[in-house]
């Protein structure tokens, strides 16, 4: 088992992508019993510490968000990074959230730092109070070296965090297109099982997948795999009492092999226009 029982999630720094980031870290901390009246605050603090990212961080084309998220003795810690010119009031700017948003997420953390500076990038790291427990974080991976990426890129160091977080990511982005209500439940009934037998393909290592979406709808990548791993995730989405298999929910699913490793991709296809 893997020592490791955080999140880490990279995706472009824009508006749309900040709601996909607060429904994965509020799924990682309702899987660790958080309380409800402490995720809307862990909502509220990962809402405005993305924003700031995504208005202040980069000055034309947006760099990468990176966010992580881990247990840390009895609290629930989050750190938010760019990797850009540093946090900088921009007068022309109409959303004042560089002063009232840090100072809302001091208020609602049980602590707060900010570090960084112009040419640097910026880091908040926010911890919240959300009952027993204990874990790691997941620092390998971080740094000014991580390039932009078009879809939210994740890794997950506990099995047990992969459904709730992959479901809420999924939902998130599902609301964007013309997706019903019932290609969305198939795509979370799907990714549950996915993430049900994802131990079994990883073994001992951080579970990596990344989502992209698109006017086509939305690719979920898994990997990269071990030989033969991407066979046996798909193996088991088989249902032998009725002799089919969940496969069949999604509107395709291929293995892709690279000088990486083997990738399940997994399409679920938003309505045409």
């Amino acid at each position: 088992m893997n020592a490791h029982t955080g999140l880490l999630i990279t995706l472009p720094a824009r508006p749309e992508n900040v709601a996909v980031v607060r429904h994965a870290v509020a799924g990682l901390a309702e899987r660790m019993g958080m309380r409800e009246p402490a995720i809307g605050d862990l909502k509220t603090v990962v809402t405005e510490a993305c924003m700031n990212v995504v208005i202040h961080a980069y000055d034309e084309e947006p760099g990468p968000l990176q966010v992580e998220a881990f247990e840390e003795d009895d609290d629930l810690t989050v750190v938010v990074r760019d990797f850009g010119g540093g946090i900088r009031p921009r007068p022309e700017v109409e959303r004042s959230s560089l002063r009232i948003g840090l100072t809302l997420i001091a208020a609602l953390s049980s602590s707060f730092e900010i570090s960084g500076g112009l040419g640097k990038g910026t880091e908040i790291t926010m911890r919240l109070s959300r009952g027993s427990g204990a874990g790691g974080d997941l620092t390998e991976g971080t740094g000014p070296e991580v390039a932009a990426v078009e879809g939210a890129k994740l890794t997950i160091g506990a099995p047990e965090m992969v459904a709730p977080v992959l479901s809420r990511v999924i939902g998130a982005m599902a609301a964007r297109h013309r997706v019903t209500v019932d290609r969305i439940s198939d795509a979370m009934l799907l990714t549950d099982a996915i993430a049900e037998h994802a131990p079994l393909a990883f073994g001992d290592s951080d579970v990596s997948l990344s989502v992209s979406d698109g006017d086509g709808g939305i690719d979920l990548r898994i990997g990269p795999l071990p030989e033969n791993a991407a066979k046996k995730l798909v193996n088991g989405l088989a249902i032998p009492e009725v002799g089919g298999t969940l496969e069949s929910l999604a509107d395709e699913m291929r293995v892709e092999v690279d000088g990486g490793g083997e990738f399940l991709i997994v399409r679920f296809a938003a309505l045409a226009a």
